[in-house]
Formats: structure tokens, C-alpha cells, sequence
């Protein structure tokens, strides 16, 4: 059986070489993706970097504890209380302590035509935790004074330098008097302590030289302050996560490019596979007449197909441990990845790959060797080329059950949670399924389809397109073969494309919706806070409409099972509705108060009037009655409450609606010049939507046309394999052409017409897939509140159907021109 299976490979290799090369490029991908996502599933470890230096560090509690019936539950705080000074002076008296506080403190212009950028103050006494060390020049000893660090790749800074430095004090002119080189975590610039003090009175941690077990003791077990030795003291460092959430994107992301690469090589080398056999019937007709049994023909088949899944995914796996470093290397000049974003060395994806590849193949050809087992032995003497009952009753059941699980959920999922459908798992695993069941039903949708884009050509003078028309109809399992690999691309490129462009047209058209006002202020750096002095400045400007908000969070427990956090803005309710339009569902705005607050339609309790209780950003445990109820939408609308509820945040936001008897121009000279002065970003409501716009450069986009260049490359393979092997054994056909008179310009023009056709049926298939996955979207949006158009990748669509003609063309000529070198009487008469 191995050396029948041997000859048949050596023999029909053109059959074969589809296959192989498809299930080369599906392992070879799925080994690449794998070793990277492997690579994300642990961040780099880390040591203490702030201070790395000090024995113990006393902070608040980062985490809200609750306890529910099922046991304690946890949940970040977003606004960490600082270290209460009564706490600082009693832990003095175990050693000597010293007093750490952050803010901003920005350096401007340190040499004509540079910027500084964005630094953080700190009290010089902490720079010994790091440690910081001078390296030239001495400590501040007076206001007025700073040391900076150097080395970050900006402009270097001298001592003896004068800079201006921008604090939540205000902006003011002072000497650099020393330099530390940089650590690479942070820009810093260190004042006196009496200054830092009283730019930024609260203790974000204390630094105690004192054993940790008398530190723990002498605060207590409800003190709320977290005492940290060891390793542990990294969690005061500056976003000690950053690394494991620079991760999170690019494993989702390498997630779904394995998923649909897996997805798209077991797909086209499927169909590869069942063309291959239906290719050999008359093959397999002669071995049953010459007594070879069912069960023999199976193995056979079985045997061909496992030697070239086992070649192929070795070849596969080669190919794919190779590719891995140069993904890598694209992902990070793409900001798809962190820079220091690298492979480690586990192997596990590449034996993961091997036997994906093995497998696919397997089950591919156990599919296919079962139609192989029941050819009769008349299939020997068959001579017409039609294709006949080309939908088994198994094909027809699995076809109808996979479509109406594709149609099935999406429905199921309108009537519960629409908000669902939106996520990325939902969108990407959707469209397979529906290609799944098309694919299935292809043999049968390729008459219709092809007579119906054949139809005026058909029309039109000459033979040509009414042989293209029989053509596609006779070899319906030809057509469905090449049809395939164009039904995939066009469903994935435009379900993917599509949803995600319609999802960003619904974001935009939210955030229009939701902001009214003329200007929109914010710091310019993401995370910090508005000087004090700038807000008064705006809060006094004639014809302004100024309301200021703060990004906060409030936490719920659900069910008494889980903590959830949500975003919030702490507004003020009486200028919320000039600069605002928000979709209120039920309740009225009006009517949030310190005692209230406005929540959407996520939450379990959304009845006007209910009391829910909730933690603040600090911790803090309040009860809240529901003034009002938002709806879903994307997901961007938040929670809101009023300053008193806003946990200790500060104004990030000021919203600037100019008065009807004001005067647009001189509110925005007034913003301007303020701003000026405290490096505050002033933008316009269109200058503030614009990074809200679908654009074609985010990172978003950039890793979805990642994904799909990844998926597309197997298609196209599989497209020009399966045009070879359909052409390739189609040479008495066109010697028949040649004998009846045609040249052999009109049998390449028909060849490529056909090509053509067999590309058109799919593109129409992938098509109404397509269509039906943005018309769930778009079921979805509406019942969700958000009213924005579908917006469908024409121009992808365009390309996509372009290239995909082109190579069908140039792989259907290619094996035709070979085929009409020989004398068409010599190919008339042969077998095949």
C-alpha cells in the first residue's frame, strides 16, 4: 500500500503539489504566529526601579478588598490615597524616613527651537531609592534650584542651564544645578523638598529605614497602607504593568491571526484535497474494475495524503521557524509591538504546528477518500466531463446545520445582548461559520451563480461566452474548487474590514453626538491633570460656558460574584447639558446630584429612582440612587457622578461652549493665551473628534491588514494550485477546441474567461457572506442606540477581486499554453 501510494504521488505530482504547497504556507504561518504569541504569555521580569535602593516602602493600598458571601473579591483603585502625614510622623520614630511625591513638572524650551518634553518632580531627598547619583554639579539647596536627569535621547541639559519648569504651581524660570544620569523609566526633575512639598502636599509613599516587621506592626492590620520589601517594591514603581498591558493587544492580536490562519489552511487545503480525488475518478473506476476493493482505495488515498501532510508540514514548520523572527521584527517597526517585544525559545509551537498540519491533512483526506472508496468501476469507461451528483446527503445535512448555527447565533445573540456581536471574538469567528456553510453548499450554488454572471456574456456574439457558461456549469466541482479559495478571501477581507471601519463610523458618530462644545481643553499629556491656576483663568473668561470634569471610576459589586469597574466622569450636572448631548434612555440629567448618578444599560440595575451601591476611585463606599440611564452604544458611554464623588481626581477636562452673546474669537484668544502659559492643549470640537475619525493608519487597521495579508497568501496559493491542477487535466478538452477550429488565442481567451467566471461565483458568495455579517453589525448598532451607517470596503473589495482575477488568469494560461504545445490530435487520442 506505502509503495502504491509512493508511485501515485510520483505520477500525479501536479495533483499534489496544491496541496503540498497550501499546507506548507498554513504550517509555516501557524509555526510563525505561534512562536510569537508564545512570546507573550510572560512580560519581561522586571526588578524595583524607583526604589531600588530602599528597605521598606510604605504606600496606600492599591486594591479594593470587598467581602460577598462566596469570599473576598478584589478590584484596582483607580485614585490610590496618599500616605496620611499623622501616619508619616508616627513611623519616624522607628528610623528615618523620607517623603516621595510625583507631579508634573515639565521643562519648556531648554535651548531655542527644542522642547524638553514631559518630566516627572520629585524631593531630592528620594532620589538616594532609585539610586540617582550626581554626576556633575551638586543637590538643590534652595527654591529655584533643580537637578535633572540626562541621557533620555532629548536635548541634554547642563549644568548651569536656565529652564523654564511647569509644576501645578504655575511656570517658573530656574537653574539646573546638578545632573543624574538617566534610568531609563522615568524623566525626572528633583526640587528641594520644602518645594516639592508645597507644589504636591499629599505623600504618594514614604521611604522607612527600619525593619518591615516593626513597620507592619505599628501600623496595623486596617491601616489601608501597604508595606513593601523585596521584589515587591516594584509595585511602586511607575506603571509597574506596562509591560504585561503592552502585551495584552499584541496576544489578542497574534490570538486571531493564528486562529484565522488555522481557519484558512484547513479550509483551502480541504477543498484542494476533494478536487484532487474527484480529479482521479476515472483513476480509481480502473483500480475497483481491476478488483481492488473499497477499503483498499481508502488506505490508498489515506496513505497519499498523510506522506504529504507529514512532508509538507516539516517543510512547514522550516519555513515557519524561519518566519517567526521577521513577524517579530515587522510587528515592532509597526508599533504593533513594544520594542523590546522578542522570541524566547519554547518549541512547543512548532510541534504544535507539525501535527495542525498532519492533522488538517488527515482529516482532509478522510473526508475525501470516502467519496474515493464508493467510485464504481464503471467510472472507468466515463467520458463526459459533467459533474453529477455532486451533493452527497451527508454534505447536504452538515451544510444546513452549519448555516443555521451561523444564522442561528447572531439571531440569538440580537434578542439577549447585542453588544456582543461587537467584540473582536464575535466578529472574526462569525464570518467563518457562514463561509464554512457555503463553502459546503458551493456545488450547488455554482450553477446559479455562474448562469447568472454569465448571462450577457452569453449574449454577446461570438462562442465564447456561451461555452463559458456550459463550462462552468458542467464542471461544478472545477468551479467550486477554484470559487473557494475567492470566497474566503472576499468574506474575511470584507467582514473584517468592514465591521471594523463600521464600528469606528459608530465611535465617531457617538462622540459628535455626545460632545456640543466649541472647545474641548486638556493637559496634552494623557493621564495629568489641569494646572489649578489655568482653570481659574478659564473659569473667568467673558462669553465662555466652562465645565470642567474629572476621569475617575466606580467599582459594583454584581450579583455578589464580581466586582466591576467602570469608567466615569465626574461632572457638574447644571453646565453638563450646554456642552453635551448625551442618549438618555430613561431619567433626566437634570437630576444627578452628590447623592446620585447616572449609569447606562450594561449595568444589572437600571431602573430610575433604584439605589446601587458602589466604590469610588479611592475606595470609598457609597450609595447612589439612579438619576439616570444611558444607552450602550460601542461601549464608550460611560458613568457620570459629580465632583464629590469623583474619589480624589483631579480636572483632566474642560468642555468651553461659547454664550450666545459671546464672542467665538476672543474666547479662543483667552484659551490660547492661557494655555500658553501652562502648556495646556486647546483644540476645536472638529480638532478634538479627528483621532475619534476612521483613519487608515492606526494601529487597529494596521494589525487587521496584518491578519489578512497572513490569511490571503494561502488563499491566493491555493487559487493558482487548484487553476494548474483543474487546467493541467483538461487537455484533451482543449484539443477538442483546437480540432473544431478554434485558434489558439480564442482557447487561451476562453480558458481565462473561465477562470474568470469561476472567480466571479465566488466573489458573489463571499459577497452575501459579507453582507450578512455587516447587516448583523448593523442589527446590532441599532438596537444598541447608535444610528451610523454601514460602511462597506469598496475599494478592498475592488483590489482584492482584481488580484484574484489576475492570478486566475495567469494560472489558468500558464498550464494551457503548455498543454496546446503538443499536436491536439495527439492529445484528442490519448487517455487520461
Amino acid at each position: 500500500m506505502l509503495m502504491l501510494a509512493l508511485r501515485g504521488i510520483r505520477l500525479r505530482w501536479v495533483t499534489f503539489v496544491g496541496s503540498f504547497v497550501a499546507l506548507v504556507l498554513g504550517v509555516g504561518l501557524i509555526a510563525a504566529t505561534g512562536l510569537a504569541l508564545a512570546a507573550t504569555f510572560d512580560a519581561p521580569e522586571r526588578g524595583p526601579e524607583r526604589f531600588a535602593a530602599a528597605p521598606v516602602v510604605v504606600r496606600a493600598d492599591e486594591v479594593l478588598r470587598v467581602d460577598t458571601p462566596t469570599g473576598t473579591r478584589t478590584a484596582p483603585l483607580d485614585r490610590p490615597g496618599p500616605v496620611p502625614p499623622g501616619l508619616a510622623a508616627q513611623l519616624a520614630s522607628l528610623g528615618r524616613t523620607v517623603e516621595d511625591r510625583s507631579f508634573p513638572a515639565d521643562i519648556m524650551d531648554p535651548h531655542p527651537g527644542q522642547d524638553g518634553g514631559a518630566r516627572v518632580g520629585h524631593p531630592w531627598s528620594v532620589a538616594a531609592a532609585a539610586p540617582y547619583r550626581l554626576a556633575t554639579g551638586r543637590a538643590p539647596a534652595a527654591p529655584g534650584e533643580v537637578v535633572v536627569t540626562t541621557g533620555s535621547g532629548g536635548p541634554r541639559l547642563r549644568t548651569g542651564d536656565r529652564v523654564r519648569v511647569r509644576t501645578p504651581a504655575g511656570s517658573e524660570a530656574r537653574t539646573v544645578v546638578g545632573t543624574v544620569a538617566g534610568r531609563g523609566f522615568e524623566d525626572a526633575v528633583f526640587l528641594t523638598d520644602d518645594e516639592a512639598a508645597r507644589i504636591s502636599p499629599d505623600i504618594d509613599a514614604l521611604v522607612v529605614h527600619a525593619d518591615a516587621t516593626a513597620v507592619r506592626a505599628a501600623l496595623g492590620p486596617d491601616s489601608g497602607m501597604d508595606v513593601l520589601t523585596g521584589h515587591d517594591r516594584r509595585h511602586a514603581d511607575p506603571d509597574p504593568d506596562r509591560d504585561a498591558r503592552a502585551l495584552v493587544s499584541v496576544n489578542a492580536l497574534l490570538g486571531t491571526a493564528a486562529g484565522i490562519t488555522l481557519f484558512v489552511s484547513a479550509a483551502v487545503v480541504a477543498s484542494t484535497f476533494s478536487y484532487a480525488v474527484a480529479q482521479r475518478r476515472r483513476e480509481f473506476g480502473l483500480l475497483r474494475t481491476a478488483g481492488a476493493t473499497p477499503g483498499q482505495i481508502r488506505r490508498t488515498v489515506l496513505a497519499e495524503s498523510v506522506l504529504v501532510g507529514v512532508a509538507a508540514s516539516a517543510a512547514g514548520t522550516l519555513l515557519g521557524a524561519g518566519g517567526a523572527p521577521l513577524l517579530v521584527r515587522r510587528m515592532t517597526e509597526a508599533g504593533l509591538a513594544p520594542s523590546w517585544f522578542a522570541l524566547g525559545d519554547p518549541s512547543w509551537p512548532l510541534h504544535t504546528a507539525f501535527w495542525t498540519g498532519v492533522s488538517v491533512a488527515t482529516a482532509a483526506a478522510l473526508v475525501s477518500c470516502h467519496r474515493a472508496g464508493r467510485t464504481a468501476p464503471t467510472e472507468a469507461l466515463r467520458e463526459a466531463a459533467v459533474d453529477s451528483r455532486v451533493m452527497p446527503v451527508s454534505r447536504w445535512a452538515a451544510a444546513v446545520l452549519v448555516l443555521l448555527l451561523g444564522l442561528g447565533l447572531p439571531a440569538l445573540a440580537l434578542a439577549t445582548d447585542p453588544g456582543d456581536l461587537l467584540g473582536r471574538k464575535s466578529y472574526v469567528t462569525r464570518p467563518m461559520i457562514l463561509i464554512v456553510g457555503c463553502a459546503l453548499l458551493a456545488p450547488v450554488l455554482v450553477r446559479p451563480v455562474g448562469r447568472l454572471l454569465t448571462w450577457l456574456p452569453a449574449r454577446l456574439p461570438g462562442a465564447t461566452g456561451v461555452l463559458v457558461r456550459e463550462n462552468t456549469a458542467a464542471g461544478v466541482r472545477r468551479t467550486a474548487a477554484v470559487a473557494a479559495p475567492v470566497l474566503i478571501t472576499v468574506a474575511l477581507a470584507a467582514s473584517l474590514t468592514g465591521t471594523v471601519a463600521t464600528l469606528e463610523e459608530a465611535r465617531a458618530t457617538e462622540a459628535r453626538t455626545a460632545t456640543t462644545a466649541d472647545f474641548v481643553v486638556t493637559s496634552g499629556q494623557e493621564g495629568r491633570p489641569l494646572a489649578p491656576a489655568f482653570l481659574e483663568r478659564v473659569r473667568n473668561i467673558d462669553g465662555a460656558v466652562v465645565s470642567a470634569s474629572r476621569s475617575t471610576a466606580v467599582t459594583v459589586l454584581e450579583e455578589n460574584t464580581a466586582l466591576v469597574s467602570s469608567e466615569a466622569r465626574a461632572v457638574d450636572p447644571a453646565r453638563l447639558a450646554a456642552v453635551a448631548e448625551l442618549p438618555v434612555t430613561a431619567g433626566r440629567l437634570a437630576d444627578l446630584d452628590d447623592d446620585a448618578i447616572v449609569v447606562n444599560e450594561e449595568w444589572l440595575t437600571t431602573r430610575v429612582g433604584d439605589r446601587v451601591t458602589v466604590w469610588l476611585g479611592d475606595g470609598h463606599e457609597r450609595s447612589l440612587r439612579i438619576a439616570a440611564v444611558l444607552a450602550t452604544g460601542t461601549g464608550d458611554n460611560g458613568v457620570y457622578v459629580t465632583p464629590r464623588n469623583a474619589g480624589g481626581a483631579d480636572v483632566d477636562r474642560i468642555d468651553v461652549e461659547v454664550a450666545p452673546d459671546g464672542d467665538r474669537h476672543a474666547v479662543a484668544a483667552a484659551l490660547n493665551t492661557a494655555a500658553a502659559d501652562t502648556g495646556t492643549r486647546v483644540a476645536t470640537r472638529a480638532a478634538w473628534l479627528a483621532p475619534t475619525a476612521p483613519g487608515p493608519d492606526d494601529h487597529t487597521r494596521t494589525g487587521l491588514r496584518m491578519i489578512l495579508g497572513i490569511a490571503l497568501l494561502s488563499t491566493a496559493t491555493a487559487l493558482a494550485n487548484t487553476l494548474v491542477m483543474a487546467t493541467s487535466g483538461r487537455g484533451r478538452d482543449l484539443a477538442v477546441l483546437r480540432l473544431s477550429g478554434a485558434t489558439v488565442p480564442q482557447v487561451l481567451r476562453l480558458v481565462v474567461a473561465e477562470a474568470v467566471a469561476a472567480v466571479g461565483v465566488g466573489a458573489v458568495l463571499g459577497g452575501v457572506v459579507a453582507a450578512v455579517n455587516l447587516l448583523v453589525v448593523r442589527c446590532a448598532l441599532a438596537l444598541l442606540g447608535v444610528t451610523s451607517a454601514v460602511v462597506v470596503p469598496w475599494a478592498m473589495l475592488g483590489l482584492v477581486v482584481a488580484a484574484a482575477a489576475l492570478l486566475a488568469a495567469g494560472s489558468a494560461v500558464l498550464p494551457a499554453l503548455s498543454a496546446l504545445r503538443t499536436r491536439p490530435v495527439e492529445l484528442a487520442g490519448s487517455r487520461e
